[in-house]
């Protein structure tokens, strides 16, 4: 099983970027699919999910600026960042495990972390 993340890149505050995180080696439709964000220093924190059934949730942090989304028959989760700020600056990992209810410790595939940086 590989995830592969892309789209990270350089943008001004109150940019927007998309990162995509296709996966490959099996179907994913029943597992729960995340994004987490790790910036220097600091501990990884989930930023958003998204379950088989379209449900999502969302870190107070990004709530109204960030949308996660899915194509089960590609296999990708996508994450359409907006009115991005600095201190969104992160390395962003996609995340996928079975079932439901993903945070940190329960992940069962990485994706290789996608680097976003924020300027002011």
């Amino acid at each position: 099983v590989q995830l592969q993340a892309s789209g990270g890149g350089l943008v001004q505050a109150g940019g927007s970027l998309r990162l995509s995180c296709a996966a490959s080696g099996r179907t994913f439709s029943r597992y729960v699919m995340g994004w987490f964000r790790q910036s220097p220093g600091k501990e990884r924190d989930i930023v958003a999910a998204i379950n088989d059934y379209g449900s999502t949730d969302y870190a107070d942090s990004v709530e109204g600026r960030f949308t996660i989304s899915r194509d089960n028959a590609k296999n990708t989760v996508y994450l359409q960042m907006s009115s991005l700020m600095p201190e969104d600056t992160a390395v962003y990992y996609c995340a996928f495990k079975y079932g439901t209810n993903i945070n940190g410790a329960n992940v069962h595939y990485w994706g290789q972390g996608t680097l976003v940086t924020v300027s002011s």
